[in-house]
């Protein structure tokens, strides 16, 4: 065998060695960016499930003001249409 010969072949197997590693890293990458998302997306998840329980929360006590509210606008209405007559 030729000098050129062996050192192509060295090239294309050292070539291929580091495709290799480079594929085995890529996918070792892959799986650590995928559960790092699973668990940021749970994370979320439980974020949007406590803020929509905030909203429903604050949604009755705005229901609950409103209806003192009216109340109290009728209760006073009333007093002045008392006193008017």
């Amino acid at each position: 065998m030729s000098p050129e010969l062996i050192a192509i072949l060295a090239v294309g197997v050292a070539l291929a060695g580091v495709i290799l590693a480079g594929r085995r890293d890529f996918a070792a990458g892959q799986r650590d960016f995928r559960e790092e998302m699973r668990t940021r997306m749970a994370a979320l998840e439980e974020r949007m499930a406590a803020l929509e329980r905030g909203q429903a929360e604050l949604r009755e006590r705005l229901a609950r003001l409103e209806g003192l509210l009216d109340g109290l606008r009728e209760a006073v209405a009333g007093r002045r249409t008392e006193a008017a007559e």
